[in-house]
């Protein structure tokens, strides 16, 4: 097949997004069986989107994505075929990011990682709030549906009346060739990292937290959890690694009421490996959010065998299984109970490590790629439903 997926979560800062743009573009280049063009909704990024494409995918058109967005609300102007300015065309473009373009002849296929904008509004950016009528649009004219969980595909349904035989769930994969963040790749350094949270807070021990602080995270009730668990525990040390989103300050006056603020340590945004390092070296990862449409950060500490304590949010209990220790969501004293034991209770550790590093080996991107060929197929296969203006 040829196929274009949208490329544009690949311009700045790795988020999780960008973690599965770029995971499922390897994989599809390593199978060589299609051929791969990439595009991006950004013109301040017009003269990198080359640079940030791997081997074997071709890169398109960069174009703004502020008027498109309005426009593909409403119409279908500007179709992919024109953003990627090939006379051939393509047989199916993926919209990675909530948001695909109209076609004229290609079927479509669009990524919705959650329903923050439906279910936590009051959570979300201005441009989050954009996503239902764009996801509305899409499925009115033909779109089909890709998830990375059930949880995510059950509530596309619910919200949204799709038909859940166009919507398909298919988690992501973890680790990619060029990513030395990844758990187990090569470049992690858990004694360094943890000799570096030594000389900033006085701890040998610490509870990693990992990702752009944001409300839906809910960092500020890690803190007064764990400001319970330090207090009986002096050599424990928590670690917020990841840049400020918006809502940052909730964290900033979370912190300042900490009686233990003096040993955490923020890093702000962290790659490569020094991330793996930070992971690796983690006496518990904390996952406390309110809402996930997936969970890859709990998958990557797993994967670098460390113990997780997690929150019952979206799709966590669906993604981490029995491997991960989850309370429910907003529980600030069984969040607090649970680190206390998964970072004191050798038993509890050896048997959250083992399921962990049993969970992640099944989140592989063969198997993501397996599952959005699959959805491809049938996608062109059912053809272009939609409905033109």
């Amino acid at each position: 097949m040829r196929l274009a997926l949208d490329a544009t979560p690949l311009l700045g800062s790795r988020t999780g997004v960008a973690h599965f743009t770029l995971g499922a573009l390897h994989a599809l280049a390593r199978r060589g069986d299609d051929e791969l063009f990439g595009y991006a909704l950004s013109w301040r990024g017009r003269s990198s989107l080359r640079e940030v494409l791997p081997p074997g995918v071709t890169s398109g058109w960069s174009v703004p994505a502020r008027p498109l967005l309005w426009a593909w609300a409403r119409t279908n102007v500007v179709p992919v075929e024109l953003i990627l300015d090939l006379d051939e065309g393509v047989d199916v473009v993926h919209g990675t990011n909530f948001v695909v373009p109209p076609a004229r002849r290609a079927a479509r296929v669009v990524t919705i990682h959650d329903l923050t904008c439906v279910r936590y509004p009051h959570l979300c950016t201005r441009t989050s709030l954009r996503y239902p009528a764009l996801i509305r649009r899409a499925l009115a004219t033909g779109a089909w549906v890709h998830t990375p969980s059930t949880a995510v595909a059950d509530e596309v349904c619910d919200a949204f009346g799709a038909d859940p035989e166009r919507v398909r769930a298919v988690p992501h994969g973890i680790g990619h060739p060029d990513d030395a963040a990844s758990a187990g790749e090569p470049g992690a350094d858990p004694a360094a990292a943890r000799a570096t949270v030594a000389a900033r807070t006085g701890c040998t021990r610490y509870v990693l937290a990992l990702g752009t602080v944001e409300p839906r995270k809910d960092l500020p009730l890690l803190v007064r959890a764990w400001d319970r668990v330090a207090a009986d525990d002096p050599d424990l040390a928590l670690v917020i690694a990841g840049p400020d989103g918006w809502g940052a300050a909730e964290l900033t006056g979370a912190l300042e009421s900490a009686r233990h603020r003096d040993r955490v340590l923020r890093t702000g945004y962290v790659e490569g490996g020094v991330r793996a390092g930070l992971l690796a070296g983690a006496t518990v990862f904390a996952f406390p959010s309110i809402y996930e449409g997936f969970g890859l950060p709990p998958l990557e500490a797993m994967a670098a065998g460390v113990p997780v304590v997690a929150t019952a949010a979206g799709a966590v209990p669906e993604v981490c299984g029995d491997a991960a220790r989850v309370v429910a969501v907003g529980d600030e004293e069984a969040f607090a109970a649970a680190l206390a034991e998964v970072a004191d209770d050798a038993a509890t550790r050896s048997v959250l490590i083992g399921r962990g590093t049993a969970r992640a080996a099944s989140y592989t991107w063969e198997r993501c790629v397996e599952g959005l060929t699959g959805l491809y197929r049938d996608a062109r296969a059912a053809g272009v439903t939609a409905g033109r203006d």
